[in-house]
Parts: C-alpha cells; structure tokens; sequence
C-alpha cells in the first residue's frame, strides 16, 4: 500500500500510582492557545512509556516536518507507567522517557495531572492488564482514547473498555499497526481480489509469563488475520509447539483462517489471502506511518476505523486459542468464550 493510499484512511488492577519526582523535570511542551486565524493544536498525551512505540508515535507527530495528516498535531504530555513484574519493560522505560522528554513532551506524575493538559490521549502501556485502569479516567473525561495492541489481556477487560466509552460518550480505537501493512486495506476496503474466501497470516509470537499467550506478541498476526477476513468465527482449534502456534478458525460461512506465530527462525510479519478474484501476499511491515495516520484522523473525527466488534473479537479468538491449547487441541466454540466474559466483565 502506498503512502498516498494510507492518508485516504496499554493485571486489571489500579494504575500505578506515581513515578519518581527525578522523572518530573523536562522540556515544557509547545502548545497553548492558538492565534487568531489558526486553528488550535490538538494537544496529544500518553500513558505509558515502556514500549518503543511512545517515541516513535511522539516523533511522527512532533516533527517539525509532519507528514500530510498528522500536522495541527502535538504530543505535549506523558505519564510514564510500566509493569512491575515485567522485567524488560522496567529496565527499558527511563531510555524511552529521555527520548519524548528531548522532543518538548512534559512528564508529568498522575494521569490526572495528564488530563488537565491534553484534548486526547494515547494508551502507550506495553502491558495490556492495565489498560482498562489507564483508559477509565481518560473515558469518563470524555476524551478520545487510542488504545495500542492488545485493547486489554482479557476480553472481559475489553468489553469493560467499549462499555465505559459508550457511558461517557468518548471514543475508543485499537489496532496493531500490521492492520495497515501493504495491501491489507486493498483487501479490505478496496475488494482488490474480491470476496476472501481464506487467508493464512503469520508473526512472531513471543510469549511473556503474564500475559494469556497471543496476547503479548501474536496480537498482530491476528490482527492482520482478521483484517482481511473480517467477523464471523465461530471455533478455534490450536496446536502448540515449543517454537510454532498455529491458530486455526473457522468462520460462520465455511471460511478458514489461519494464525502462524513463530519463535524460531526469520523474525517477519505477513499473510497469503485467496479471493474469489485471485491470490494476494500482505506486506512487508513498513513501519508506523499508516497507523499514525489513522490515529490523526480518529483524533479528529472520533470515528474508530474498527468496529468494536472486530476489536473484540480479536480477543475473544485468542482466548479460544488459549482454552484449545488447555484442552489438548480440541475445538473450542467463541460462544463458550464470550458468555465465560460476559459474566467476568466489570460494570463500568
């Protein structure tokens, strides 16, 4: 997918209460009110900074240069979080909060510090049990909130999400950045090969002992899986082995989709997709650009690009994928899975 196709489209428990006071210090951020004639800055704030992503998202919209479609935005302010039993998260947040420090991005010491200063936010946490907590308050301000992949590490916290921003009447979008590889909107949107009767996505899968296993890593296989094949699963059968999952599922309308999660071998992100038209190959991976671009347009608009249904979905595939793996391999129903949610999901 070229650039000019893609501008046409963060332990459910409390968030961690503080950081630092050494964290506090930092470049004061440039926004403000805007002068007469000029539109107003959307002033963009972060919830955690533990992954790469946070000065990556910060430098695509804090250059002095944006791209067509991300100008008239700015990341002002940052609230640094990251996961106590998380070791690699831990040791790589204070590099990263040097990082969007050095680009004008204010550190500041509670979410709701964070809130007073920011039009919309962005859930940057690499850990997806706390994203519910860090999105709550954003949510009941009213605010758009992007949420990075996974939504949460459950889908019962998921559901939660989508029912508090229907409460407060404030905008949630998630997605992997894979949603918007080479060729995956062609499919989806454009029809380039016609009805998809199939498709087979890969990624790397790595696992992390606290989290459910898709959800850490293989999050964006799935993603792209169901990108391209849209809802509709009905059944998930899982078969693991110390270096390979292989997901399979098995849509309402007879459609087979599968999810490859590797952790051996080349490190690569993909998809071969079978159309009543012909055959297309997803990718390669290019980066942020096309994400950050719908996150623009989500910020100004408030309209997700992903129902929450598929959002949702996405979850509940890889915890079927998890429940098939606990029984052996045997088929697991996503029906069984949601009503399970549906009784753990909190009210909101």
């Amino acid at each position: 997918m070229t650039t000019s196709f893609n501008r046409r489209r963060f332990i459910r428990t409390t968030a961690i209460a503080g950081v630092g006071a050494g964290l506090l210090a930092g470049l004061k951020p440039l926004y403000g009110m805007a002068s007469p004639g000029k539109q107003a800055i959307i002033r963009i704030g972060i919830i955690g900074l533990d992954t790469s992503h946070a000065p990556a998202f910060t430098k695509g919209f804090n250059s002095s240069t944006p791209v067509a479609g991300l100008e008239g935005m700015r990341v002002v302010a940052a609230f640094p979080q990251s996961s106590p039993d998380i070791e690699g998260n831990k040791k790589r947040m204070p590099e990263f909060v040097e990082q969007v420090k050095a680009m004008g991005v204010e550190i500041v010491d509670s979410i709701a510090a964070l809130l007073e200063k920011v039009d919309v936010v962005l859930v940057e946490s690499n850990d997806g049990r706390p994203h519910l907590a860090q999105a709550l308050p954003a949510l009941k301000a009213g605010k758009k909130v992007f949420i990075d992949k996974p939504l949460a590490a459950s889908l019962a916290d998921g559901m939660a999400i989508f029912a508090a921003a229907a409460k407060y009447n404030a905008p949630v979008f998630s997605a992997s950045s894979l949603r918007y590889m080479d060729g995956a909107q062609q499919i989806a949107q454009d029809g380039v090969i016609g009805k998809v009767i199939g498709a087979d996505a890969y990624s790397p899968a790595s696992l992390e002992v606290t989290h459910p296993d898709l959800f850490w890593y293989g999050i964006h296989g799935v993603e792209t899986l169901y990108t391209v094949m849209g809802t509709g699963c009905k059944s998930v059968t899982r078969f693991h082995t110390t270096d390979t999952d292989v997901a399979v599922g098995m849509w309402e309308d007879d459609r087979i989709g599968t999810f490859r999660g590797t952790r051996s071998g080349k490190y690569d992100f993909g998809a071969r997709v079978f159309g009543e038209k012909g055959n297309m190959t997803l990718g390669p991976f290019k980066g942020y650009e096309s994400l950050l671009l719908q996150i623009a347009t989500f910020f100004r608009t408030g309209v997700s690009p992903v129902k929450p249904e598929e959002t949702l979905e996405i979850l509940a595939f890889m915890e079927a994928a998890d429940e098939s793996k606990r029984k052996g391999g045997a088929p697991v129903l996503l029906a069984d899975i949601y009503k399970k949610a549906r009784k753990q999901k909190m009210n909101i």
